[in-house]
């Protein structure tokens, strides 16, 4: 349920850009063509197609909350408003801070580049190109970036891109030597390959928690529906939260370690050890919360419902429900589906108020007490702004605080805590604040 801090007008779909549509997760999709096999190939793995299953210390339907931030957040009354800090990108699908103290936003641009924003100014000069390896287009492209923890004394940072073929990439680069401007094409290693069926529900984002691991976003793999299962199985990749250690990999081919507590860490039954979650559709954004370990999710849905998921730290192995649900409603069946053993979403709202959902961050900027502490996420289609309290456990009542009426890509946060968010069809770097904030 979305508790209205206004009486909310229809969205306005007149001023969305076609390409918005394509290139920013629809939730409609039945329509897609396949671009691949019919059913998903990751890696060389046994034939078996376990179906996700509670493991112990996982997630029950209501997962324990974690430690609460100091003080509450009130969403009511609270009304949100962007303003443009740079213009002249190219289909902006990401921002993100590399936190190294140089104040740098790095956004993502869908065709494959990464552009530097600071002081306000964009910098012409693109801290990494890699144009010519991606295929661009609809939900395909350059689609998330996350700079390792210790950057930049270690120089890595993580891409997740769907190549030339239209196959997943998860590749590390490093600075260029002596140049901490940009990074080095040619630095290229790659980490994961995941083959997409269709060209749709690629996922993309990529953090690190606390816990210095990475965090891997995939969708169900396209098409309409999840046509092969691919949230519920345990030996696909698809639909899930992945979680890997990049930095225990000496000699390893893939150059990665799997976390001793990652719930299939064992491999057992053909599952894949990097699953950590699973039961996703296409989650889009996926940010940490540092105070608490939390990770929140956007999961965008299918025909009716936009889901926001929440993971605490030691939720290894929850089951967010897709295909059997769509946010807290039965999906496949349509009615009496098995709700055991998932968890649930934290929100949802409907699509008569936008139709992809765009996770958002937790505020941590005492500079705006309004807003301090609050969860912030959005949607593409209608461009509506949302806040809720993200303490506790159990469902939230979202309250509307904005309606931009633009394209929203990406929510994200700089190292002072402002947040800022991306219009994909106008090319703008946006800053999010707080009316009286």
């Amino acid at each position: 349920m979305i508790k209205r801090s206004w009486p909310p007008h229809p969205w306005p779909l007149h001023l969305v850009p076609l390409a918005i549509l394509a290139a920013t997760l629809a939730a409609c999709s039945q329509n897609a063509v396949p671009t691949g096999p019919p059913a998903p190939v990751v890696t060389a793995r046994p034939s078996a197609s376990p179906l996700a299953t509670a493991r112990p210390g996982a997630a029950s339907t209501k997962p324990a909350a974690s430690p609460a931030p100091s003080a509450a957040f009130d969403p009511t009354g609270v009304k949100l408003v962007v303003r443009v800090v740079v213009g002249g990108l190219e289909s902006p699908l990401d921002v993100t801070s590399a936190e190294d103290g140089s104040g740098r936003l790095f956004v993502v641009e869908q065709a494959g580049r990464i552009r530097v924003v600071t002081e306000g100014r964009l910098v012409q000069r693109p801290f990494l190109d890699i144009v010519g390896r991606i295929s661009s287009g609809g939900e395909r492209g350059l689609l998330g970036l996350a700079f390792h923890p210790d950057f930049p004394n270690d120089p890595r940072l993580f891409v997740d891109y769907t190549d030339r073929d239209g196959n997943t990439v998860v590749s590390s680069f490093v600075l260029k030597p002596g140049d901490p401007a940009a990074a080095d094409p040619r630095s290229e290693v790659v980490l994961l390959r995941v083959v997409q069926p269709y060209a749709n529900h690629n996922g993309g984002a990529l953090v690190f928690g606390t816990d210095g691991l990475l965090y891997i976003a995939t969708g169900d793999g396209g098409s309409g529906g999840d046509p092969h299962g691919n949230g519920q199985r345990l030996d696909t990749l698809l639909g899930k939260i992945l979680r890997i250690d990049v930095d225990h990999a000496a000699g390893r081919d893939p150059p990665y370690s799997i976390p001793s507590d990652n719930p299939y860490a064992d491999g057992a039954d053909g599952a894949r050890p990097e699953i950590w979650l699973t039961g996703l559709r296409n989650p889009w954004r996926m940010r940490v919360d540092k105070p608490t370990g939390n990770l929140w999710i956007g999961d965008v849905g299918q025909d009716r419902w936009e889901e926001i998921d929440v993971a605490h730290p030691g939720d290894g192995g929850a089951n967010y429900g897709w295909n059997r649900m769509e946010g807290f409603h039965c999906f496949k069946p349509a009615d009496g589906c098995d709700e055991r053993g998932l968890a649930l979403p934290v929100a949802e709202y409907g699509h008569d108020f936008g139709c992809a959902v765009i996770g958002g961050v937790v505020v941590r900027d005492p500079g705006q007490p309004v807003l301090d502490g609050g969860y912030v996420f959005g949607d593409a289609c209608s461009g509506n702004l949302w806040v809720m309290d993200p303490a506790g456990g159990g469902r939230r009542d979202p309250v509307l605080a904005a309606q931009t009426g633009r394209p929203i890509s990406a929510i994200g946060q700089g190292q002072d805590g402002k947040v800022y968010a991306t219009d994909l069809g106008r090319g703008e770097l946006l800053e999010v604040s707080a009316v009286g904030g």
